[in-house]
């Protein structure tokens, strides 16, 4: 079943989870109904993993379909690419994004080009599950984002869930995809105390089965007088804006991109083609970004139409900061979002 965000998945009651828990369902349901599926990874064994996506595998499947890894993330994600190769569906979690630096070759070389290495010949559905995101003074190598970086590697697709009901959705809809998916969970939306929480993660989730498409934005609030485009907790912080927003008077669109990879840039033109102003706040880094490529796809399409230009938020082109004071001026807030709007707002 493919579904639209938040739309009821099934009659089953839906219970409201915590994004790690909705992973967790959706992993063990992938365990439990394919015996090609296995989980690889640092710690995910008797540990069940860091973000406990993993937690009671390793006695219920077993070592052979829960497998601690040891710490040569180039070893285990080129495994992963073996084990696809030969008919297996791997899925493959670092703990944190930063740690793709010493495993990007078997990704980059060989994991999303095998398809057309092959002719279309043989698939690569192999899953990569990471932590992303700042916001708790882990610095510059804890705390990034990379959206851009994966985005430009063709035969990849990337996404970023939002909510606990997207979290479940799109995992299950990656497993169904022939090819290779990176599956980006925000620190902050996990639900664990460790990295502070935003509530507005946890959602309503059906435990029976669903899928969330790859490649679909989503209008999580309806408006007309702004465009507010964000992903992952960063789509949080722009509905914290339009409801600010609200009380000045102004009636902000809010667009939460899901998926990087495709970039359903179809929905966010038609909201700009009726709002006429746009800002976008991400988490990555400001130069060559995805906000800035959200915005390129908009003016190219109706820059005419506009009456202010566009506008980005974005981390700041530095190493992320250890000291809170400094990590906080670098990274995108509801502030820094706040001001860029009223200054799009009252362009004449």
């Amino acid at each position: 079943m493919t579904l639209t965000a938040d739309q009821p998945a099934t009659t089953a009651p839906a219970r409201k989870v915590v994004m790690n828990r909705a992973i967790r369902e959706a992993l063990d349901w992938e365990l439990a109904n394919d015996p090609a599926v296995f989980l690889m990874g640092e710690d995910l064994g008797k540990f069940g993993g860091v973000y406990g996506t993993a937690t009671g595998f390793f006695d219920k499947y077993g070592e052979d379909r829960v497998r601690d890894t040891p710490i040569s993330e180039a070893g285990f994600m080129a495994a992963a690419a073996g084990a696809a190769m030969s008919g297996m569906k791997p899925i493959v979690e670092l703990m944190f994004i930063d740690f793709m630096g010493v495993c990007l070759d078997p990704i980059y070389n060989f994991i999303a080009k095998h398809a057309v290495h092959t002719g279309g010949k043989q698939d690569m559905p192999v899953l990569i599950m990471a932590g992303i995101g700042g916001g708790y003074c882990d610095a510059s190598q804890h705390s990034q984002t990379l959206f851009a970086t994966f985005a430009h590697l063709p035969g990849l697709k990337v996404v970023a869930p939002t909510t606990a009901y997207d979290a479940r959705g799109t995992l299950h809809a990656a497993m169904r995809d022939p090819g290779p998916v990176l599956y980006l969970m925000h620190k902050e939306l996990l639900g664990l105390g460790l990295w502070g929480t935003m509530p507005e993660a946890s959602s309503n989730v059906s435990d029976a089965y669903f899928e969330v498409p790859l490649g679909k934005a989503f209008v999580r609030r309806e408006g007309t007088d702004i465009t507010l485009v964000g992903l992952a907790s960063m789509t949080h912080v722009a509905s914290r804006v339009a409801k600010t927003l609200e009380g000045e008077g102004y009636s902000a669109e809010v667009i939460d991109l899901c998926s990087v990879v495709p970039l359903d840039r179809k929905t966010v033109i038609d909201s700009v083609r009726k709002t006429k102003r746009l800002v976008v706040i991400d988490e990555d880094y400001r130069t060559c970004g995805v906000a800035g490529e959200v915005i390129a796809s908009v003016v190219e399409e109706i820059g005419t139409e506009l009456i202010a230009p566009p506008q980005r938020v974005a981390f700041l082109d530095t190493p992320i900061p250890f000291a809170r004071p400094l990590e906080k001026f670098a990274r995108p807030d509801e502030d820094k979002l706040l001001k860029a709007a009223m200054r799009t707002l009252k362009h004449a």
